[in-house]
């Protein structure tokens, strides 16, 4: 059971710059279950509205271990950290959860809600997604030729869309 009391918010309702969260903050995307998950840091991602859904979207390359999490998953979460969790976030961002157990090694305390998501108790903001759309992102489609520099080994991203059915608000 989480120590951190969470309030259950609209996510129309939250004050936080998207920019902010995911090019300054970044998040812990997340994947899996009580028994198996993984979580990794992103910088890359959005908010916003499609389909009359209020998403949010992330971009996980298939090199990366959560990928097969959130493959085998109907739901993914993001987790936002204050900042004093900053080198946790550095770490789940540089470090493979295939080679070592990122939980341990940063001491973030996972959450599992009802409906099976993983979020950790640590962070002050928290999006539990539902999938609602994937797409791989492909070489031709890149109008700016420039944006391939990112893809030197050409392991190109798998966007997802998720819908918000849940947002949680940290009570500090």
């Amino acid at each position: 059971m989480s120590k951190t009391k969470f309030r259950v918010v609209r996510p129309d309702g939250i004050s936080d710059n998207a920019f902010r969260l995911f090019d300054h903050d970044w998040t812990l995307i997340t994947a899996g279950t009580r028994k198996s998950f993984n979580t990794m840091t992103a910088s890359w991602g959005g908010l916003g509205i499609i389909w009359n859904k209020r998403v949010a979207f992330i971009f996980v390359r298939p090199t990366r271990y959560t990928y097969e999490f959130i493959e085998k998953s109907d739901r993914f979460t993001l987790s936002f950290l204050p900042e004093q969790h900053r080198k946790a976030l550095a770490f789940c961002g540089s470090k493979s959860g295939r080679d070592v157990d990122k939980i341990a090694a940063t001491g973030l305390s996972p959450v599992f809600d009802a409906s099976g998501a993983v979020y950790f108790e640590q962070a002050r903001l928290v999006m539990i997604c539902r999938k609602v759309y994937l797409q791989d992102l492909a070489p031709r489609q890149f109008l700016d030729k420039q944006v391939l520099k990112f893809y030197p080994k050409r392991d190109f991203h798998r966007m997802y869309f998720g819908e918000i059915v849940k947002c949680l608000s940290a009570k500090r």
